[in-house]
């Protein structure tokens, strides 16, 4: 049986799983990436393989293009690729965001960013317990997200060339409440997406790796914002 949705879109009603399996697969995959990214940075920081990213000029800047090519590729085409595409287009920036995250255990105290990373996911659970279970329609919340994300852009893309460092504890609250509201916003949009393409198995699994990858993105900021504000350096 097929409904309307409110932006017009046909709602199929029917699935082999329900949405509760479907959401679970979805963070499931989400955790997946994320073990991987923790995996890699710690491989890289047991290793010493991190200290090699100083010694090769522009490394850093080739490796974060990189990972932003492959979200904006995976963004843009996966309508188009395979479910198989997909999920190695996820696991793959998650490898890479990994290399790039090693950085951190040389900067942070490993104590510190293990309480960081559980004060992340109490928070990110909290909120994405609110996405799912709410019946308020987030999707009233995306022109302010949006914003606060152009902010976020044009602030860091400053700090490149100004001294903005008095502004950054300011800054990081910004982005902590921001991907706070992304992860009950993206959460919603799993049910969304559910409703969409649960007629439609191989669309359905796309969407769930898409949702995955949102998620993911969603605790890493969170992750790294409360980082630069809760984290201990190292002396």
């Amino acid at each position: 049986m097929n409904t309307f949705d409110s932006n017009g879109y046909t709602s199929y009603t029917y699935s082999a799983e329900p949405l509760s399996v479907y959401t679970a697969k979805t963070f499931g995959w989400m955790f997946a990436g994320l073990l991987l990214t923790f995996l890699t940075a710690m491989a890289g920081y047991v290793t010493g393989a991190i200290l090699y990213i100083f010694y090769v000029p522009y490394l850093t800047y080739v490796l974060l293009f990189a990972e932003l090519g492959v979200v904006i590729y995976l963004s843009a085409r996966i309508e188009r690729m395979s479910v198989g595409t997909a999920r190695t287009l996820f696991f793959a920036y998650s490898v890479l965001n990994g290399i790039v995250f090693s950085v951190y255990f040389l900067i942070f105290d490993l104590v510190s960013m293990v309480l960081v990373f559980g004060l992340t996911a109490v928070y990110f659970g909290l909120m994405a317990m609110i996405g799912y279970f709410t019946k308020t329609d987030l999707s009233r919340m995306r022109p302010l997200l949006f914003g606060g994300a152009v902010f976020l852009a044009i602030f860091w893309l400053l700090s490149m060339f100004l001294n903005l460092s008095g502004f950054e504890t300011i800054a990081c609250m910004v982005g902590i409440l921001l991907f706070l509201g992304y992860t009950a916003y993206d959460t919603q949009k799993i049910k969304a997406y559910y409703l969409h393409y649960s007629a439609n198995e191989e669309r359905a699994a796309k969407a769930s790796i898409f949702s995955a990858l949102a998620l993911y993105l969603d605790f890493i900021n969170i992750f790294i914002y409360l980082l630069r504000i809760l984290g201990k350096r190292k002396n």
